[in-house]
């Protein structure tokens, strides 16, 4: 018997048969990640089929490489390739168990940003059967080393190899054939990577996402003042008037931008074993006075609170990979708020981050931006106990940002970015006095505990500005980045928003983020326009009357009468009141239903997604070719990044001497008494 098994499987000992073994079991693998841990929507026989066989044209060619060299080194080059390729399968993996999304160079590259924070955050969502990429690897090593498999020595044929070689680019040839028939404009026309995996796969998405770098960095070069004329050509055409009940309403008042790190709209007025998770932000939600929006999206990619700032204060969508604040932050020229309400309406400028500057490139984006000021963590007191996740909690953050915001000559534009509740949701005991979710889903439940603690903080917050005089002169914004809960979470979202489960038309719903403006006299209410981060800055800019009919900006004013409703999501799918996109589907926005599209529906969703394609790669074009230095609006000065410094001792002299010469700080016109901040943080206690 033993004879015979060695009989049979003595083509193993021949390289090529240890070569196909080895291709042979990373096939499978792979095809065994996609099913169970990416959501690809592979539907129809062609998509099932390209699917499966994707993987294949790739390792051929990768593999085939050990073939060219000779005895043993053949078979451990396989083995380091397979060490090399089942790493990329891995670490994608668990970044899309996290973000929906695959590893891009842009994220890579950025990923110093984020240090041990992202270690951590990694620990969390690491599974032992994650590990199964490398079974194979193990096995074959086990069998070469014990020379249960033999090491074939003798010359392997250069053509046999060249054969593979050829035979790889055949099929991927045939490959994209197909799955370009099937998808039309595969690489010219997506905006997600979901596509490009689930039709070509994973190392086929590295070599292009590595094509989309290299062409990012090449179109800065080449960009000139000429490809500025499509840009303004589009915004002129598509430029609303602003709502005339509302244009001005808030001039010269202070404007308060608070960064609601990962909250979504669910958890307005949601409640766990009958108690709110968020009892101030619901009192905040409905005042009389805030407007507040329930049908606004957040519009991220992969550089998630980047992406979100980087709309919030200009207009300008996040990229398809990566993150431009990370990528582009320094040496791109922008048109963002702080500058504009510092040059045209006397605006201190400053943020606050309780975090390291370097986080996200920060510190230099923040120049880049016009702020005056950035205090991050050296401005803060840190202590054991005082921080978690990602930076200061958040009642230490708000209380020791308030002397700060006392000097502050006004009026001042202050964006104020928390981090508690942030992925993976840690807080320790004593912070804890709020019941989690029951999901059975241990990255979910904790989630509503974070965001009760952040609800305190924000109330704590509030009742800080009305003590110290603020609330009252302040427009005070607050707005939920991204998704907390991502959707790879599907039953514990179904159980979080009571259904038995949930559709694609659901998890796009599920993407709404808060997003809401209190001022006194304010004629507040619920909006229920369709808009995302997009039209944040040309919103606040009306309301404070600041002119920006010339600035470069992709959004529109949500309180404008005649805008257009229909919101853009940055992997190319769009929601609207009558019809949303997603992926291949469209949906009856009012009934969630998907729908056979008639004639004239196929031409009004046609339209809406040439709006959306359009749209987004117009914005791409401005910040790959830096097209804002070859144009500058009316009023506006290009920032000079040098005037600014965010060091410690000449920022805080730099500020003593602008409060002394304004004398319109707060802490000035309390007679020079600090405001008592009022907090139940244990830590201070």
């Amino acid at each position: 018997m033993a004879n015979f098994f060695k009989r049979r499987m003595s083509w193993v000992n021949t390289r090529m048969g240890f070569f196909l073994l080895t291709i042979g079991l990373f096939w499978v693998k792979t095809y065994i990640a996609y099913q169970t841990e990416f959501t690809l929507g592979a539907k129809g026989s062609v998509q099932q089929f390209l699917l499966l066989i994707n993987p294949l044209p790739a390792a051929l060619l990768v593999f085939g490489i050990a073939l060219y060299f000779r005895g043993r080194l053949a078979y451990w080059l396989m083995m380091i390739i397979n060490v090399l390729e089942s790493t990329w399968i891995f670490a994608n993996v668990l970044y899309y168990r996290e973000f929906s999304d695959f590893l891009s160079f842009g994220i890579m590259k950025g990923s110093s940003d984020v240090g041990n924070n992202l270690g951590k955050s990694l620990a969390q969502i690491t599974h032992v059967y994650d590990f199964f990429v490398y079974v194979d690897i193990i096995v074959l090593i086990i069998l070469l080393v014990t020379h249960v498999i033999r090491i074939d020595a003798r010359p392997f044929k250069r053509r046999y190899a060249l054969s593979i070689t050829v035979l790889s680019f055949g099929l991927m040839f045939a490959e994209f054939g197909m799955a370009n028939a099937d998808r039309s404009g595969l690489l010219t026309r997506t905006f997600d990577n979901n596509y490009i995996v689930k039709y070509l796969g994973l190392n086929e998405y590295a070599a292009f996402n590595a094509y989309q770098t290299q062409k990012e960095s090449a179109t800065r070069a080449s960009a000139n003042a000429s490809d500025m004329k499509s840009v303004l050509k589009y915004l002129k055409q598509n430029r609303v008037s602003p709502n005339v009940s509302y244009y001005g309403k808030e001039k010269g008042k202070n404007v308060f931008v608070i960064h609601l790190e990962s909250f979504q709209q669910f958890l307005i007025d949601y409640k766990v074993n009958g108690k709110e998770v968020t009892p101030n932000l619901n009192k905040f939600y409905h005042n009389q006075n805030t407007l507040s929006f329930d049908n606004f999206y957040n519009q991220v990619a992969q550089g998630k609170t980047s992406d979100a700032e980087m709309m919030l204060e200009n207009s300008l969508f996040g990229l398809p990979q990566g993150s431009a604040m990370t990528t582009y932050g320094t040496q791109n020229t922008f048109q963002a708020a702080p500058a504009i309400l510092s040059q045209q309406a006397g605006y201190t400028t400053a943020a606050f981050h309780g975090d390291v500057p370097s986080f996200w490139n920060r510190d230099n984006t923040y120049k880049s931006w016009g702020y005056q000021y950035f205090f991050s963590s050296s401005y803060y007191t840190e202590k054991s106990g005082y921080s978690v996740g990602y930076g200061l909690k958040d009642k230490i953050f708000f209380k020791q940002s308030a002397k700060y915001i006392e000097q502050l000559p006004q009026p001042f534009y202050a964006k104020l970015i928390t981090l508690t509740n942030h992925y993976p949701y840690e807080l320790d005991k004593k912070n804890t006095d709020f019941p989690a979710t029951k999901t059975g889903d241990k990255t979910v439940d904790p989630y509503v505990q974070t965001a009760h603690y952040l609800d305190q903080a924000f109330g704590e917050f509030m009742t800080y500005l009305k003590k110290a005089g603020l609330y009252k002169n302040s427009m005070i914004v607050a707005y939920g980045d991204h998704y907390g809960i991502s959707n790879n979470h599907r039953p514990a979202i179904a159980q979080l928003l009571g259904k038995s489960k949930v559709t694609n038309f659901d998890l796009a719903q599920f993407q709404k983020v808060p997003f809401m403006i209190h001022a006194a006299g304010l004629k507040g209410g619920i909006n229920h326009t369709y808009g995302g981060e997009i039209d944040v800055l040309p919103t606040l800019l009306d309301l404070l009357g600041v002119k920006n009919t010339d600035t470069i900006q992709f959004g529109q004013d949500l309180l404008a009468k005649n805008r257009n409703q229909t919101v853009a999501f940055r992997n190319g799918n769009f929601i609207s009141p009558t019809y949303a996109k997603i992926g291949g589907t469209v949906y009856d926005t009012r009934t969630g239903k998907a729908l056979s599209l008639t004639t004239a529906q196929k031409k009004t969703v046609d339209k809406m997604q040439n709006h959306v394609t359009t749209e987004l790669s117009l914005s791409d074009r401005v910040i790959y070719g830096d097209l804002l230095r070859f144009y500058t609006p009316k009023n506006f000065t290009k920032v000079d990044k040098s005037s600014f410094t965010y060091k410690y001792k000449l920022a805080m002299e730099k500020l003593a001497e602008a409060e002394k010469k304004e004398k319109t700080s707060a802490l000035v016109k309390n007679k020079g008494k600090e405001t008592t901040y009022k907090t139940d943080a244990p830590e201070l206690k």
